[in-house]
């Protein structure tokens, strides 16, 4: 299928070329029919499976349709997301998918000054991307009307509820118009969520790829038993593997991020920590050196990391096991977007081990244990004579040379 077959317009066409965009995505090719019939939608879809083009593009095509012009225009359209990185990406998708139409669309979000992001409200704009709190601030202080609201989108429901912005959600529903077209994207369904939906949906038309359950099939995943004495020089030795370039690390705290930044930084590896205690400025630059490859390594915890959208990310390296199980599926998916192959790396020292069976538990299947010249003392040995041999995946090497791209980019 293509997105002409999806019925998007010639000027958004055009774009998608440009950006070297094919054929869509499984959530793509499901949700933009349903978005642009104007039908609401719940849609269970993980980070990394073009979600946002899934909303972006439908949603441009219907305003396109009668576009007001100057500070005459109004928001007709509004984008919550709980991070400030993700709403910056997506404003970014939005100027890149509508370059050919006549709308504009602005960011905003705490943690700096208001003051231009109130000027680009005035000038009129029709798409607004936000996070709940700067949003509902300028809402209280007059700055933004929603009540010409024709389009709502809720974007990774269960992330605002692990980052406690369901209130502020719910205060939101209570000032945008009760006409609307509502579209709710999470990547798990938990009962609060579900319950959430409930309360801003209207008859959705359901979509579901890529369960949380599972993982990419395009990485290649392993875990390094170590003891945690042994982290550091064993993340030192895998950077030092020939291919091995830009690299996301994980980390499960804030310092945890900062302290493996620094030891990389001493060990002349140029590396910079991203979390929630950055200022904003500090964190767009972190992640702009990141894109570009200034910055080999970019250490995140998990809040901070849930923007962060590196189409050729080769590598992931989890330095710490998550103590969520799904987090792990969120974080190595990082890497294998897109229809590119990736690479998954896990350091699990023995107080990990219980979170690690976990995980192997959730996406049902035995991670591979990979061999290194820092071996936890007395590893346990897995257990795989429960687990169906098609379900343990093969201990394979990674080949940098063989990446490549299967259908949604060219």
């Amino acid at each position: 299928m293509t997105f002409e077959d999806l019925e998007v317009s010639a000027p958004i066409l055009a774009a998608l070329k440009k950006e070297g965009y094919t054929n869509p995505t499984p959530i793509q090719e499901k949700a933009i029919p349903i978005v642009l019939k104007g039908g609401d939608l719940l849609a269970c879809a993980q980070t990394g499976t073009g979600k946002t083009a899934a909303f972006s593009i439908p949603i441009l095509q219907r305003l396109a349709a009668d576009i007001k012009h100057g500070n005459q225009r109004k928001i007709r359209a509004l984008i919550v997301t709980p991070t400030r990185e993700l709403a910056i990406q997506i404003g970014e998708s939005l100027t890149n998918y509508g370059d050919g139409l006549s709308l504009r669309n602005t960011v905003i979000f705490g943690g700096v000054s208001q003051h231009a992001q109130v000027n680009r409200l005035k000038s009129g704009i029709d798409i607004l991307v936000a996070t709940p709190g700067r949003l509902l601030d300028l809402i209280a202080q007059g700055e933004i009307s929603l009540q010409h609201l024709e389009v709502f989108v809720l974007d990774e429901a269960d992330r605002m509820l692990d980052m406690g912005f369901i209130h502020d959600v719910r205060k939101l529903l209570k000032v945008i118009p009760d006409r609307r077209q509502s579209l709710f994207f999470s990547a798990t369904m938990p009962p609060a969520i579900v319950q959430l939906a409930g309360t801003i949906l209207r008859d959705p038309d359901k979509v579901e790829v890529t369960p949380v359950s599972s993982t990419a099939e395009k990485i290649d995943q392993e875990i390094y038993l170590v003891d945690k004495g042994n982290k550091n020089a064993l993340l030192l030795h895998m950077l030092d593997k020939p291919g091995v370039g830009s690299t996301l690390v994980f980390t499960r705290t804030k310092h945890g991020a900062d302290k493996v930044a620094k030891m990389l930084v001493k060990h002349n590896i140029k590396a910079e920590a991203i979390h929630g205690n950055k200022a904003q400025n500090a964190r767009q630059r972190a992640l702009s050196n990141f894109k570009s490859g200034e910055t080999r390594v970019l250490v995140a915890t998990d809040i901070a990391a849930r923007g962060i959208d590196v189409d050729s990310l080769a590598y992931v390296i989890n330095f710490e096991i998550p103590n969520i199980p799904e987090t792990y599926v969120h974080r190595i998916g990082r890497t294998g977007r897109a229809g590119l192959e990736g690479t998954a790396f896990s350091f699990c020292d023995h107080e990990e081990l219980p979170f690690l069976k976990d995980i192997e538990k959730l996406i049902r299947m035995q991670l591979p244990r990979a061999e290194h010249p820092f071996p936890m003392e007395n590893a346990p040995k897995p257990d795989v004579k429960d687990t169906p041999k098609n379900q343990q995946p093969k201990k394979t090497t990674p080949n940098p040379n063989k990446r490549k791209f299967f259908g949604s980019r060219k």
